[in-house]
């Protein structure tokens, strides 16, 4: 019996988006992930991915010199990948982070939550991102996909 696994997708959909650095812009990121997840049918849990894709945009427009940051939305390969472009050139992590931690999580969130998370330099200044695996049992009836 010959069995065969089925094709991985291979598709990969991706949408970029410019954003105005304004506190306005953690809300707008927030529908253009909710809306990607649900134009691809990618299963996985669209609050974690807009609470992770608001982490980003916040901390981007904290540190942001210009006037926009880029959001960057990738459907595929068997996970949703958000990033956040910036001209901010310093390393993302806690060396800022007030005294009061409540008012900031900042990206421990990210690091909890996602599957995988990470930043890398660009000619610009830096792209933070996270990833969540798709999760099969997600498809259909996926939390927050309402």
């Amino acid at each position: 019996m010959n069995t065969m696994a089925p094709p991985r997708p291979t598709e990969l959909h991706e949408c970029r988006v410019r954003l105005t650095a304004a506190a306005t812009a953690a809300g707008e990121a927030r529908r253009w992930v909710r809306a990607a997840i649900r134009a691809r049918h990618a299963p996985v849990d669209a609050d974690i991915a807009v609470l992770l894709t608001s982490d980003l945009v916040t901390n981007a427009i904290r540190h942001e010199a210009g006037d926009t940051v880029v959001l960057a939305v990738r459907c595929g390969h068997g996970r949703l990948r958000v990033e956040v472009h910036g001209t901010s050139r310093f390393r993302p992590g806690q060396a800022d982070v007030p005294a009061d931690v409540e008012t900031w999580p900042g990206l421990v969130l990210v690091a909890l939550l996602s599957d995988e998370w990470g930043f890398y330099r660009t000619p610009a200044g830096k792209a933070v991102y996270f990833a969540l695996a798709y999760q099969p049992d997600l498809a259909g009836g996926r939390p927050g996909a309402g």
